[in-house]
């Protein structure tokens, strides 16, 4: 067992304590949270509370994890395309169309069954038994660069750079619509939609702080290529931006049109730059990989409209 200690910040305070504990680790999901709080692994100043407990400024927050529990997941031999590997740290180019984790539905095929295969022991167990090794993620639709930790010591150390907005995370995306102006920035805090569950949205009472800024690439008769940069990692962070200023993601099944003239299923987002320094050797690494055909075949359609 490893105990985490937080004190609450102005960010988190206000929030009740099952969320505030699951947003400290992309690899805490909020019913394995509710589960720790449940078994009084979780205290507050010392003290058991609730799941619904609202946390305030200042409040300490000690967290008993327990152990890795024995994975039932199977592993799979499915092929990974790797951009860098060592012991600590593993990163792939994840193909459109895979799940990062398993879920109900997608029990078999996604990228943990594959990881269980290639890396054998060598996974960081924070992540717990679903995500082994997971620091963040990217949607099942989104390509690109994804970051594995091999051990806690990489886990913690990628989570912190997370925290603190010290990794590149760039992505190569098409919108609805053109863009006339050059360079961008969002500042719209994200949270929950009220009203639609499975989505995200705008929300400046209950969203946290979310920033993108985007750089025009190529424009269209209709479409705009762009650069986004991120500053913070909120859930479909760039697909809930662009919406909200006009300009949703070509292909988008949650946040764009309902008629999708392009055929292209699934939105159109790539993960192509992603830097971070080395949980052991302090060097910076910084990859970057290309979009796949599907996203280069778009674009020659759009141009040739």
């Amino acid at each position: 067992m490893q105990t985490y200690c937080v004190t609450i910040n102005e960010e988190l305070a206000g929030e009740r304590l099952d969320k505030a504990i699951a947003g400290l680790d992309p690899g805490w999901s909020r019913v394995r949270v509710q589960e720790w709080i449940s078994a009084n692994r979780v205290f507050v100043n010392g003290k058991v509370r609730k799941e619904s407990y609202r946390v305030k400024v200042g409040e300490n927050i000690e967290i008993d994890v327990p152990e890795l529990e024995e994975l039932d997941v199977l592993a799979e031999d499915i092929p990974l395309e790797i951009c860098y590997e060592d012991s600590d740290v593993l990163v792939l180019n994840k193909p459109r169309g895979m799940v990062v984790h398993p879920a109900p539905g997608h029990a078999s095929g996604t990228l943990v069954n594959a990881l269980l295969f290639h890396c054998k022991e060598d996974l960081s167990g924070i992540g717990g038994v679903a995500r082994p090794g997971i620091v963040h993620r990217i949607d099942k639709d989104t390509s690109g660069l994804l970051m594995i930790a091999k051990n806690d010591l990489a886990h913690h150390s990628l989570v912190e750079q997370l925290k603190e907005h010290s990794i590149t995370r760039e992505y190569l995306a098409i919108v609805h619509g053109t863009i006339h102006h050059e360079h961008g920035l969002i500042d719209a805090p994200i949270g929950r939609d009220p009203k639609e569950r499975k989505r995200m949205a705008v929300e400046h009472k209950r969203g946290k702080q979310a920033i993108t800024h985007f750089t025009v690439i190529e424009r269209f008769t209709k479409a705009t290529y762009i650069k986004c940069k991120l500053e913070t990692g909120r859930t479909h962070q760039i697909r809930v931006h662009m919406k909200s200023i006009g300009h949703p993601l070509i292909g988008d099944p949650l946040y764009g049109p309902a008629k999708n003239n392009y055929g292209f299923e699934g939105q159109a987002l790539h993960a192509t730059v992603l830097g971070f320094t080395h949980p052991r050797t302090q060097k910076r690494i910084e990859l970057k990989v290309e979009p796949p055909d599907a996203f280069l075949d778009l674009m020659k359609k759009l141009r040739d409209e």
